[in-house]
């Protein structure tokens, strides 16, 4: 029995899928934690595979259930703006890290990020945040693998009106600066096989850093020429950021969070890691582009979130 939570986010959807298409001779319970059943995929609400726990993974008696019988866990924290970062990641895994005690569970995936053993990762904000959270998952004593990520493709989503309307997209790094991105598709990939060998232990992260480097000039340049139309970058400056998150309602520490983490990675908090073969997933940007952002942006009148 694999417990899923976050299962109707970007992530989590792939991972489900994945799953149940999985082949015959690897096909396992799966059990969702969900707010809303009604969220989820006919296919899934229909399968006999798939058992629903509905309420919060950060409720801890949602979390009993969820975890009672089950053999391994994926664990994603949305983050919770109105919440400090501690409180985000560490305060809503604190349910989970007893559940996973209580119930025996022999092995957790988790979705965390690059930046371990870096200069800047005690002072990167969200990404601080989900190390801390790594650690205390780790603490407990479960198998535990933390999915590393650097920025995925899909955050581009939120600019999908921009681009459409202005061409322009927007982020705090600099215009040049190289480094891993990576599609949630590859990452869900790499967690379904883990969930699924489970012939693990200990505990360690695991990069998933897409097939190259880019810079924002790179992606506006693909994105060129994917699109058709003419795409440029724009940097906004890390005040303006904070302001602008501040306006949207985020929790002032939080707010500081995602500008501490933009910083941290201007300064080349996700540049840690060598890419070999092992490291690397296939997605490129191109492919990317053509199959999510291009029906995304021209699609006129339709809007886009992530």
């Amino acid at each position: 029995m694999i417990v899923i939570t976050a299962p109707t986010g970007n992530i989590g959807s792939h991972l489900l899928s994945l799953l149940l298409e999985s082949a015959p001779a690897h096909a396992e319970e799966l059990r969702v934690v969900v707010r809303d059943p009604a969220r989820l995929p006919d296919a899934v609400r229909d399968s006999d595979r798939v058992e629903v726990i509905t309420g919060s993974h950060g409720d801890a008696e949602v979390l009993d259930r969820a975890c009672e019988g089950a053999d391994a866990v994926f664990w994603l924290v949305p983050p919770d703006p109105s919440r400090t970062p501690e409180d985000a990641y560490l305060g809503f895994t604190r349910p989970a890290a007893k559940a996973f005690v209580a119930h025996g569970i022999g092995h957790v995936v988790g979705v965390s990020a690059l930046g371990r053993g870096t200069p800047g990762a005690h002072r990167a904000g969200l990404v601080t945040a989900s190390l801390a959270m790594d650690d205390l998952i780790a603490a407990t004593g479960v198998a535990y693998r933390a999915l590393a990520c650097p920025s995925f493709f899909e955050n581009l989503l939120e600019d999908a009106d921009a681009i459409r309307e202005t061409g322009v997209f927007t982020d705090a790094v600099d215009a040049g600066l190289k480094a891993p991105r990576v599609a949630v598709a590859d990452l869900a990939a790499v967690a379904a096989g883990l969930l699924l060998s489970r012939s693990w232990s200990g505990s360690d992260s695991v990069p998933v850093l897409g097939p190259e480097d880019l810079s924002p000039d790179d992606l506006a340049r693909i994105m060129t020429g994917q699109l058709g139309r003419p795409v440029r970058y724009e940097r906004q400056p890390l005040d303006e950021l904070y302001a602008g998150l501040l306006s949207y309602g985020l929790d002032e520490e939080f707010a500081q969070g995602v500008v501490d983490m933009k910083r941290a990675k201007n300064e080349g908090l996700d540049a840690g890691v060598t890419r070999t073969p092992a490291t690397s997933s296939p997605t490129t940007f191109r492919q990317w582009c053509a199959r999510t952002l291009a029906p995304a942006v021209l699609s006129e009148g339709t809007r886009h979130g992530h």
